[in-house]
Formats: structure tokens, C-alpha cells, sequence
């Protein structure tokens, strides 16, 4: 039986697993036949019904052509892991879609911090 640590990791690294396969184009079962596996088995990590091991992450992220590190970060609850798919996020923006979502994230953090204090 999962821990609630584990289940919250395992539920994210899911997550980051079903975006990027979505991204990059390919069913489960899809992914299922690169990695030999069923796509049961591939349902269940995108899930978070399992962990991955190091070693399917490391088979995954060359499926979707991607680092290792780049399916744990975007997992991660880290502020600083999250600043960091922020960054990887407005790389990609001109600059004024880059001020609007800046715009955004302002807004909402004066949101929360005032809803925080009361």
C-alpha cells in the first residue's frame, strides 16, 4: 500500500507522463509497444497507480524525446522546479503573451496571499 507521499508523487509523475505523451502524438498503446509492456501497464503509471522505475523513466523519456530530468521537474513540487517549467513555458511565448501570463501569475498571487491573511 502506498504512502500519501508516494501516491501524491505517483499521481504527479503521471501526470507528467500523460503530457507528454499527448504532446508527443502517441496513444497508450503506443507507448505500450515501445516499451514492451502492456498498455495496462502504462494506464496505471499515467494514473499514478504505479511508480515508474528509474529505469522506465530513463526508457520513457526517450520515447517522448525528453530528459529524464525534464518528467521528474515537471513532477515535482518544488517552488524552484516549478519556477523552472514556468521559465521552459515562457521561452516559448513572444514578449507580450510573456507579460500577459506575468500578468496573470500577479494577479493571482495577490488573490491567494490576501485570501492566506484573512
Amino acid at each position: 500500500m502506498m504512502t500519501n507521499t508516494k501516491k501524491y508523487l505517483a499521481k504527479r509523475i503521471g501526470n507528467s507522463i500523460g503530457k507528454r505523451r499527448i504532446r508527443a502524438g502517441l496513444t497508450q498503446d503506443q507507448v505500450a509497444e515501445k516499451l514492451g509492456v502492456g498498455y495496462e501497464a502504462v494506464s496505471r503509471m499515467e494514473r499514478g497507480i504505479s511508480i515508474p522505475t528509474l529505469l522506465r523513466l530513463a526508457e520513457l523519456a526517450e520515447v517522448f524525446g525528453c530528459g529524464i530530468e525534464e518528467l521528474l521537474v515537471e513532477s515535482s513540487s518544488r517552488p524552484e522546479d516549478q519556477a523552472e517549467q514556468i521559465k521552459n513555458m515562457l521561452v516559448k511565448l513572444n514578449q507580450e503573451d510573456r507579460e500577459i501570463v506575468l500578468d496573470t501569475v500577479e494577479r493571482l498571487y495577490l488573490r491567494f496571499t490576501k485570501s492566506a491573511v484573512i
